[in-house]
């Protein structure tokens, strides 16, 4: 969601933590006088600058007043969990036989919401249901943090104080235009809220009011929640009955060395390529239709041609994982398809302190990372290809412990 992780999504990877062997213990910070008085001077002038923007006064002080530091905010912004979870465990977990069945149940309970939605939007009901399991397993995890007290820790902690202050001028807007009342905003620590997890200025921008109400209720409706979702999605450019994504197989002796994430092709020319779909043919209204290959655990684990529709759904989260894990959700919930196998196992990704390790190591060899930040981004992704593609490894960018091993090997000369 626009790069917000959700409380969900931050409650299960605690959980893929803990059966890693790992476990973080959050302290609540201590706020010093110091800092109270700081927080103080930044809410009084953010309260004013509320005001200078046209916010009526009434409402500024509604949001502003009374405000203190939350100190189990700086914790979570502050604490980086050091180990990486692997793909195959998200989704084990993101479409797993709880959460399809969850998914069934609640599809039986919100099934004229779930049918006006999508014949409002022309967005399937299983895509709607999984986004809706994701981001708050179907209504039951909304986060209870305040939203603004959240927000305005952040804002003023200064890390991320432009995404925070822009989210809280959304959530002035919102109280202007009656959208939401200032006991609605409960949501996760980093700002997201409701059945579908929008952040503030996403949910100006793209929610709707289904039920017809006159507010666009995305805590209490599930129509407008649905709706909204499919809406973002609409906007995104979904198409109706497309494929989202399929599992395929490479030929033998495929050149990663001129393959990219964000190359698209046409499916016929994949296929002249020798990718084929890992299970039954390709159907004939497919071969026009463009896609990206994604290999997300590398040349060991399985791979897939991402169409329009996966596309439009990492406008939703801008997380390959997180994609996958919606597909592959809609389609149990369905009963149309297993989870994706062959997965490196003992290959797993690299932790935080690895990954910083590794970008050291890849910028000291002449392979440029452009940062050192313990994140495997596109630009360590094309660096680690580089290093590969020059020794003779398979280019493919996984950032496992093999292509750690091998990098560092280097670098010890």
């Amino acid at each position: 969601m626009d790069f917000v992780m959700t409380a969900l999504a931050f409650r299960s990877f605690l959980a893929a933590l803990i059966g890693l062997g790992w476990t973080a213990t959050l302290h609540a910070q201590e706020v010093t006088d110091a800092d109270a008085a700081s927080f103080e001077a930044w809410r009084s002038g953010f309260e004013t600058r509320l005001v200078e923007r046209g916010v009526d006064q009434a409402i500024a002080t509604a949001m502003m007043e009374g405000l203190e530091i939350d100190p189990r905010i700086l914790d979570r912004d502050s604490n980086q969990p050091e180990f990486v979870r692997p793909i195959w465990v998200y989704l084990n977990g993101a479409a797993s036989d709880v959460r399809v069945a969850n998914g069934r149940r609640a599809q039986e309970n919100h099934a004229e919401a779930l049918i006006a939605v999508e014949d409002q939007f022309d967005v399937e009901t299983d895509i709607l249901t999984a986004i809706w399991g994701l981001e708050s397993a179907y209504g039951e995890i909304m986060g209870n943090f305040d939203l603004v007290r959240s927000l305005a820790t952040l804002a003023w902690d200064g890390r991320r104080r432009s995404f925070a202050e822009s989210q809280l001028f959304a959530v002035a807007d919102m109280l202007t235009n009656g959208y939401a009342r200032r006991d609605d905003l409960l949501g996760s620590w980093a700002g997201a809220m409701g059945q579908t997890q929008f952040i503030p200025t996403t949910y100006m921008a793209r929610a709707v009011d289904v039920d017809g109400d006159g507010r666009r209720d995305i805590w209490r409706s599930e129509a407008d929640a649905l709706g909204s979702a499919a809406n973002l999605l609409t906007v995104a450019g979904w198409e109706a009955e497309a494929p989202v994504v399929a599992e395929v197989t490479l030929p033998d002796g495929f050149d990663y060395g001129d393959w990219s994430p964000r190359r698209r092709r046409a499916v016929s020319l994949w296929a002249i390529d020798g990718l084929k779909l890992a299970e039954g043919e390709w159907a004939a209204e497919d071969m026009y239709r463009t896609g990206r290959l994604l290999i997300p655990a590398g040349s060991n684990g399985p791979a897939f041609l991402a169409f329009g529709n996966f596309d439009a759904l990492m406008e939703y989260n801008n997380s390959t994982a997180y994609a996958l894990g919606v597909a592959y959700l809609a389609r149990r919930i369905s009963g149309e398809a297993d989870l994706p196998d062959g997965w490196p196992e003992d290959d797993v990704p690299l932790t935080r302190t690895q990954a910083r390790q590794l970008q050291t190591a890849l910028t000291e060899l002449g392979y440029d990372t452009q940062g050192i930040d313990g994140r495997i981004g596109p630009n360590s992704r094309a660096a680690l290809r580089a290093f590969q593609s020059d020794n003779g490894l398979v280019a493919d960018g996984y950032a496992g412990r093999r292509a750690f091993n091998a990098v560092m090997a280097a670098a010890a000369g």
